[in-house]
Parts: structure tokens; C-alpha cells; sequence
């Protein structure tokens, strides 16, 4: 099964309200790394905007048929027109080892 690594960019503070948002599409799980952006102050000119420069950043390794909606999901709740201000994107994966799949967690 493919799976994708779903990035979420945050303003500090907003990490639940991703993995609520994630969790309503069918993800099970994610990190949540600290992270700290370089804002550009003409960008926050032009756009009107404050750039926080502490972040959070969330990843979610997800399976290929949930993707679109965790994105979509997360995106509404924590877009950049929110005061999270996220920007959502996905990586495709290879080789992924330790995530217990569904279909063999039913079994057991």
C-alpha cells in the first residue's frame, strides 16, 4: 500500500487542532516537531499579515486513499486564512517499518 508523509506548517500552539482535524478524515496518529520560520517582512506588507516565526510542525504518515481528505480536513480547520496560518503538503513514502496496518490489527 502507498503511503504519504503529510507536513503541516503551524503557528505554535495549533497542533491539536490539526490532529482533531486529521482524525475526523480516518488518520490514526502523528509528531509534532517545534520548529521556528523566516518570515519575509515584505511578505507581511503585502499580504497584511503578522508572520509568527514559532511553528509547530506536524507530520502524518498516511495511507494513499485517506490523503486527499486529511489534507482537505486539516486545510479547512488550519489554513492560512485561520489564525494557525498552516500551509498542508504530502511526500510520497518507501519503505515504511513499524506502523501496525488495520486489516492485521483486526486480526489479532
Amino acid at each position: 500500500m502507498e503511503r504519504y508523509l503529510v507536513c503541516v506548517i503551524i503557528n505554535k500552539g495549533f497542533s491539536d487542532l490539526v490532529m482533531e482535524a486529521a482524525r475526523k478524515a480516518g488518520a490514526r496518529g502523528g509528531t509534532v516537531i517545534n520548529a521556528r520560520g523566516t518570515g519575509n517582512k515584505d511578505i507581511e506588507k503585502f499580504y497584511g499579515i503578522v508572520i509568527h516565526p514559532d511553528k509547530e510542525l506536524v507530520l502524518i504518515v498516511i495511507e494513499e486513499d485517506k490523503k486527499e481528505k486529511v489534507m482537505e480536513e486539516i486545510y479547512k480547520d488550519c489554513g492560512l486564512e485561520t489564525r494557525s496560518q498552516g500551509i498542508v503538503f504530502a511526500l510520497p513514502v518507501k519503505g515504511v517499518k513499524g506502523i501496525v496496518e488495520e486489516e492485521k490489527k483486526e486480526e489479532n
